[in-house]
């Protein structure tokens, strides 16, 4: 060693963070920032980015599902429960799909909300995955969530690409429905018919016998038949009552 020094080579020791799954909770804020884009939000924590997917969303494997915003594809750029809801049409048709992502995996009925006249016809067609399109009715053994007097309907299992099922709807009101295996994944949609009152039908009464999350999803598309048809769909019997009120009044002379 040169001059006789003796020299010590220090080791430091290197401090690293270990990796971390980081769940992504959709906020109002969030759903207003301009950046919450219709496929996914990115959120940076501690160097790490986790990835929410739009829709009904899942990791496999984890035993567990969550739901974030629902912009999925042609919805526009607005999260779910503010999507634009057009219609009536005579004739509509619904996209089925699963999409699937390095970490998790998206179950989707696009649009969530299908607007037909009385007497129109929705068709559901797969483009990717296994599902069903199943109306909430005690035939399907499920909880009424479809006009009074109406009949089941059922799908059955779609799982070829391309395959289709159609419905006709003679009858006026709102129908929820949903996907067998995807339920709890909060897989849901909803067709309304004609331009119904709201204040009598059943698929605005939320069951008693359902998990947070398909609550959760009912809430929203309750929100967004409610938005599209308008508060004088729900006021109708109010207004009837204003009326026969003040003919009381008028006939004590008041």
């Amino acid at each position: 060693m040169p001059g006789g020094l003796l020299t010590r080579q220090i080791r430091r020791p290197v401090y690293t963070t270990p990796l971390r799954i980081v769940t992504c909770k959709v906020t109002d804020a969030m759903r207003s920032d301009p950046l919450f884009t219709r496929r996914r939000v990115l959120l940076t924590t501690g160097g790490v980015t986790a990835i929410g997917l739009a829709g009904c969303v899942g990791t496999p494997g984890s035993g567990s599902q969550s739901v974030a915003s629902d912009g999925q594809p042609g919805h526009g750029e607005e999260p779910h429960g503010h999507e634009e809801v057009s219609g009536p049409t005579d004739a509509a048709e619904v996209a089925v799909n699963t999409a699937r992502f390095e970490d998790s995996t998206e179950f989707h009925f696009d649009p969530h909300v299908t607007w037909v006249t009385e007497g129109g016809t929705v068709t559901w067609r797969l483009e990717s995955g296994t599902h069903t399109a199943t109306a909430y009715h005690p035939d399907n053994d499920q909880p009424q969530l479809v006009p009074d007097g109406t009949a089941a309907w059922d799908s059955g299992t779609m799982s070829e690409t391309g395959e289709t099922y159609s419905h006709t709807f003679d009858t006026e009101g709102v129908y929820h429905y949903y996907c067998k295996p995807h339920e709890q994944f909060g897989m849901l949609a909803t067709v309304i018919v004609g331009e119904p009152h709201l204040d009598d039908q059943p698929a605005l009464r939320l069951p008693e016998d359902k998990s947070e999350e398909v609550l959760g999803k009912l809430e929203e598309l309750n929100g967004m038949v409610r938005e599209a048809l308008g508060d004088d769909h729900e006021e109708g019997d109010a207004h009837a009552e204003d009326d026969h009120t003040d003919d009381d009044h008028t006939e004590d002379g008041h």
